[in-house]
């Protein structure tokens, strides 16, 4: 589960339908045993998780998820808005990311001097983020601020100043941060270009960054009406971790947010993604010393049944150096500097994906013929049980890891509180992990990664002899 953004793209790459590659037979390998599998833990039927999560909702609809935590005196405080990249629409793209910005920028009572100021003098860490489904912002505070937060974060909600002479700048800032993550970054504009052929009708068609001539076309009347219809309390999660005590912080809740007003939201409906029938390529051409490329597929949205398999399929082929592109390509045919796959599950759909970073020197077309072929074995032969095994360690343990910590509890009730409708959805994740068996490997490999399923997206260098394009 995981993410990404251009109009350069369209000069660097070409994308077009072709004409399909002949299926690769499998290759005989010699059984060996997997390297780094740790036995037993995920047979282990009591591992389960679980959170003391007082859940309720204010009468203007705000939903809030407490969790008490003494352990040590800081609060996680996070506020998600249902509202992401997939609620623009083309000549708009990256509003939502450029209100985040904006939500630093100052609001009635406090302005934006002072909300960095006070933060830093109060020992409070913050930051933002958007992506495809939501945008989050959070605090990590010593608990006696918690009142203070919360003022700040009602003010803001309520009363966002959006001044164009504050938007003229931060324009500057998000263009800078467009040319740093994705013009002047080739993997960036990999990953912007997987997206967009993938997707061709839904709105994850396009970056959440937004394109540069979207960016420099914002002003405050266009983000002020993203901002009213969709920073409203009933399209918000209040999600707080920590040293605090649950009655008095809901009744602290109902004094700070109670007043808002709710606002009933626009009917949102989202251009279903057609499923791909045919191959899709595209060829990226930069000032790079090596070619990459990256196979990828549509997958289902989380919490979707098969997301789990695909989770685990994905961690087989590309998750560490035991994994089996790692082993085949870096260590047995060191022809590849790095590998990696994933499956990024979204709301209403996702990516499934396998990449490679070639040697320099390295043309990636026999290469990219083993990865069809490994593939194929994924759709073709069950794969063992030490070896699902270990992608199940593997799987859980990081989910488990990113639970450690306050701010990490506070992410994930809110992610799946949103995404998925419920918070619940992440204390039955490990036991659908635990539930995969190989077939439903086999069965998924085969329902999502054919070759017609596929597109490929290529990195190679401006000036290499025989690139395509040329």
């Amino acid at each position: 589960m995981k993410r990404i953004s251009t109009l350069l793209v369209a000069v660097a790459c070409m994308s077009a339908s072709s004409a399909h590659a002949v299926e690769p037979t499998p290759n005989q390998t010699p059984k060996t045993e997997v390297i780094g599998a740790i036995k037993g833990w995920t047979g282990n039927e009591v591992l389960k998780l679980s959170l003391p999560v007082t859940k309720f909702q204010l009468k203007n609809g705000l939903t809030v998820l407490l969790v008490e935590d003494h352990s040590v005196p800081m609060v996680s405080y996070h506020t998600w808005y249902r509202v992401g990249s997939r609620d623009e629409s083309p000549g708009v793209t990256g509003a939502a990311h450029m209100l985040e910005h904006m939500m630093f920028k100052g609001a009635k009572k406090y302005d934006g001097k002072a909300f960095d100021r006070i933060f830093h003098e109060n020992g409070i860490s913050n930051n933002a983020f958007t992506t495809n489904d939501y945008t989050g912002f959070y605090q990590n505070l010593p608990s006696d601020k918690l009142e203070l937060v919360m003022d700040m974060e009602v003010d803001r909600m309520s009363a966002l100043a959006l001044k164009p002479e504050d938007l003229k700048s931060e324009k500057q800032v998000v263009m800078e941060e467009r040319r740093w993550r994705v013009d002047n970054n080739p993997m960036g504009v990999v990953r912007e270009t997987m997206m967009s052929t993938v997707f061709k009708t839904s709105a994850y068609h396009w970056p959440v960054i937004g394109y540069m001539k979207d960016i420099e076309r914002y002003d405050s009347d266009k983000l002020r009406f993203f901002y009213s219809t969709y920073y409203v309390p009933n399209n918000a999660v209040l999600v707080l971790v920590g040293d605090f005590d649950t009655a008095k912080t809901k009744a602290l809740i109902e004094k700070y947010y109670g007043s808002l007003e709710y606002r009933p939201l626009p009917r949102r409906e989202y251009p279903k993604e057609k499923t791909q029938t045919v191959q899709q390529n595209a060829t990226i051409k930069k000032d790079v010393q090596n070619d990459s490329f990256i196979v990828a597929f549509q997958s289902p949205a989380q919490s979707d049944p098969d997301m789990y398999a695909l989770d685990l399929a994905a961690n087989i082929l590309g998750n560490g150096t035991s994994s089996r592109l790692h082993k085949r390509l870096v260590y047995q045919k060191q022809s590849a500097t790095s590998t990696y796959a994933f499956n990024y599950a979204m709301k209403e759909a996702g990516v499934y994906a396998v990449g490679v970073n070639m040697k320099p020197g390295v043309d990636y077309k026999e290469t990219l013929e083993i990865v069809y072929n490994e593939l194929w074995k994924l759709r073709n032969a069950k794969i063992s049980d030490l070896e699902l095994q270990k992608a199940k360690t593997q799987t859980i343990k990081e989910l488990v890891d990113s639970l450690k910590t306050m701010d990490g509890k506070a992410r994930a009730l809110a992610v799946n509180e949103i995404v998925t409708g419920t918070y619940e959805t992440l204390f039955s994740d490990t036991a659908k992990y635990q539930a995969v068996t190989a077939d439903d490997i086999k069965r998924v490999s085969e329902k999502y990664t054919n070759q017609t399923q596929r597109s490929i997206i290529v990195l190679e260098p401006k000036n290499k002899k025989g690139a395509a394009n040329e």
